[in-house]
């Protein structure tokens, strides 16, 4: 079977055979089982071509079809960079709708590693059975959140290698996964680059707020100080919406988005930069609310900063959370306002959809006032 020296995965608690997938005996019980079946016959019958829908990091979200061997390219990129070996267990938490749950299928299959699949959920490892081993796994950040917190986080003392990507995790959850063994990577990439093609440690003593690239990829900034990334494996360049700084000639720090930029009083301001901080002080006033900083018009600056919560904070925590920002942030990056009680709406891959909650928040202001 292609050489991958497993005949069988092990699904949601189940071991089903490949074969059995491939000649359709293995009956799928979820959306997510029928997903992961439909990539392994695709795979193991050789399709050199697999359409994926992006998520609009380089712009306008488009479709675009990606080769089999761009796919096994990047696998075996991330197999030399993360060390992974044939015979470990792979977990499999991730739809495989998405680049990054067909990666994590594509890696175990290139490398020889033991599928553990089970259906997505906040904390997968709740569903993992008992007594098996997991060597490396690719999550979320909302799923590692869940899983620092819930009574399987021992669990991560076991298990070799964790990719985190998808998001920026917040500053309490990243500070608790300096606890485990585990080794914890952010990842940067997208679908248009084939999953990931940096990482950055998020703990022990290589803990850094610098992505290093793969091997074979190659940085530049474009005249707006944003990403461009080069590989041999791609037709073009990749240009993209992400403000980074770039140090040396393979490691950046991301600093926000273009498209996200704020234009207030003259000022540039990047509400990612604000909400680094913000989250210090949410973890200092135990504010746990999901939040992000955008901008809404204003006669005099054009554009204000302002702070966006999904749900509600008392009137004291509030008046902490205004002054304790005032205390923080300088000039026309001080949050003007504070909107609480905010329905968020979010994507189909669980970012918080800013636009979208941004325009919602305009319609409740506008319907009060």
């Amino acid at each position: 079977m292609n050489s991958y020296p497993f005949d069988s995965i092990l699904l949601n608690g189940r071991d089903v055979r490949i074969q059995s997938i491939l000649s359709a005996e293995a009956i799928p019980r979820s959306d997510f089982e029928a997903t992961t079946f439909s990539f392994i016959s695709n795979w193991f019958s050789r399709v050199e071509y697999f359409v994926q829908h992006t998520s609009g990091s380089t712009g306008t979200p488009k479709t675009i079809a990606i080769t089999r061997a761009q796919m096994i390219a990047s696998a075996k990129m991330t197999e030399g960079a993360l060390d992974l070996k044939e015979g470990y267990h792979a977990l499999l938490c991730l739809n495989p709708a998405y680049i990054a749950g067909k990666m994590m299928l594509v890696r175990s299959f290139v490398t020889g590693m033991k599928i553990i699949a089970v259906t997505p959920s906040a904390n997968p490892l709740m569903d993992v059975p008992t007594g098996q081993t997991i060597d490396f796994a690719a999550l979320v950040p909302y799923q590692i959140h869940e899983i620092v917190r819930s009574v399987k986080a021992e669990y991560l003392h076991m298990i070799k290698t964790i990719i985190i990507g998808g998001a920026m995790l917040d500053v309490a959850t990243q500070e608790k996964l300096q606890e485990f063994k585990c080794k914890f990577y952010a990842t940067y990439g997208m679908t248009e680059t084939i999953s990931h093609v940096a990482f950055r440690p998020l703990n022990g003593k290589g803990a850094s707020e610098y992505y290093t690239t793969l091997p074979g990829i190659e940085i530049q900034l474009d005249n707006r100080d944003c990403l461009v990334i080069r590989w041999n494996h791609l037709p073009d360049k990749i240009i993209t919406n992400d403000l980074v700084e770039i140090k040396g000639t393979n490691t950046f720090k991301w600093l926000g988005r273009w498209d996200n930029v704020i234009n207030t009083g003259g000022f540039k301001v990047i509400p990612e930069k604000i909400e680094i901080e913000v989250k210090k002080i949410f973890k200092k006033l135990a504010i746990n609310q999901n939040f992000f900083v955008s901008s809404l018009p204003n006669q005099k600056l054009g554009n204000k900063v302002v702070l966006i919560l999904e749900g509600s904070i008392s009137l004291e925590t509030l008046k902490k959370l205004k002054a304790t920002m005032d205390q923080t942030f300088s000039g026309h990056e001080v949050p003007r306002e504070v909107f609480s009680g905010i329905p968020f709406i979010f994507t189909e891959n669980g970012k918080i959809n800013r636009k979208a909650t941004l325009n919602l928040t305009r319609r409740t202001i506008d319907s009060s006032s």
